[in-house]
């Protein structure tokens, strides 16, 4: 259980608590390290049990951001945020620019950006307040929603995976089971039909999945939260929250490969092994959805969709690599992901130092204010 005395002890650089009586504001920014350069992480809008469990995700999720980012090639550190609030009754303009104005505090150490339980309309009340925010609407110089792009690395990832298990060029006719019909795995299912796969898809709000099922009629199959574990399938695809592979539900498993959006989708190490001795291939979710990170991550020089395209198509090559590297050595996928991103981690930071931040940072093709 993360507490106060677990934070000192553990990696992270910074563990930020803000709240404003005013908007109802409460939220956590975790920066994990900045040894590649400053934390960039979406921000989590999501009604949880206690904040304790708030803390408790904003811990793994920004330790999941470093890796990713170090993994995915970038100059970036890790970082995350969550907001304390049910994003479907308590959205409002003065939350998110509380949020923004403490975001803007930081000085450029930490950079926000959507996650699960926000979108484009919220980023553009956060940059209202403050220049360190991603993903905002085009007319800002930004990339708008990141979820397609996060998709589009997916299915990137899934060409290396049925590749190295199967000895397959192409996705068609395969099985695969989407659970989380939310923004990016909305976007998965639409590039799984649209690539010849038969689709079974499950949502907490089942009416995401019937308008799916209507768009591609006998393409998409609706199952339950409880039966798409079980479904037999080709590849497992979980793009809804974290920790869903545990011992409870690998068990289940009628796959070959999972390879899915979430993040965090291992409970414990021990799950990764589990995966592994059971001979089904894990993609490391921090390497193959890093499409996102690596589209807002643009942004920061100038938007260019052209060489947001190119970036996405090397998750395809460094998830290979991976898989190749497991291997030839005997060990789990998410530990060979580890090792590239310590690497990387341990040689860039020898030249660049931790991030101090700036207050006034320019990012060009953005209009900053002044």
């Amino acid at each position: 259980m993360a507490n106060v005395e677990t934070i000192f002890q553990g990696e992270h650089e910074q563990v930020v608590f803000f709240t404003d009586p005013v908007s109802g504001l409460k939220s956590i920014v975790a920066i994990h390290n900045t040894q590649l350069g400053p934390a960039l992480g979406g921000c989590r809008m999501w009604n949880y049990e206690s904040p304790q469990q708030a803390l408790e995700d904003v811990l793994r999720l920004s330790k999941g951001m470093t890796y990713k980012a170090a993994v995915a090639g970038l100059n970036l550190g890790g970082g995350k945020a969550v907001i304390l609030a049910d994003p479907k009754k308590e959205k409002s303009e003065a939350l998110f620019r509380s949020f923004g104005s403490f975001i803007d505090c930081l000085g450029g150490r930490y950079i926000t950006a959507e996650d699960v339980g926000t979108d484009v309309n919220d980023m553009e009340y956060i940059f209202t307040e403050t220049d360190h925010v991603v993903g905002v609407a085009e007319t800002h110089g930004g990339s708008g929603d990141p979820s397609p792009w996060t998709a589009k690395g997916v299915l990137e990832g899934l060409r290396a995976c049925v590749e190295h298990r199967m000895g397959k060029s192409e996705l068609k006719g395969l099985r695969v089971a989407v659970q989380g019909a939310g923004h990016v795995g909305s976007y998965l299912v639409e590039l799984f039909c649209e690539n010849g796969m038969k689709v079974f898809v499950c949502d907490i709000d089942r009416k995401r999945c019937e308008a799916l099922a209507e768009r591609y009629p006998g393409k998409v199959s609706i199952v339950s939260t409880d039966e798409i574990y079980e479904v037999d399938v080709d590849v497992f695809c979980p793009s809804a929250l974290g920790a869903v592979l545990n011992e409870k539900t690998i068990p289940k498993l009628k796959c070959a490969i999972v390879a899915g959006s979430a993040n965090n989708q291992l409970a414990t190490d021990e799950c990764g092994d589990e995966l592994f001795k059971r001979n089904i291939l894990y993609a490391p979710d921090y390497a193959i959805n890093a499409g996102g990170l690596m589209n807002v991550s643009i942004e920061l020089g100038g938007y260019d969709e052209r060489r947001a395209n190119r970036m996405i198509r090397n998750i395809y090559y460094c998830i290979k690599a991976i898989l190749q590297h497991s291997s030839q050595e005997k060990l789990p996928e998410y530990r060979c992901a580890d090792r590239v991103a310590e690497k990387r981690i341990k040689e860039i930071s020898r030249l660049k130092g931790r991030y101090k931040g700036e207050n006034k940072p320019t990012f060009h093709g953005r209009v900053v204010r002044r």
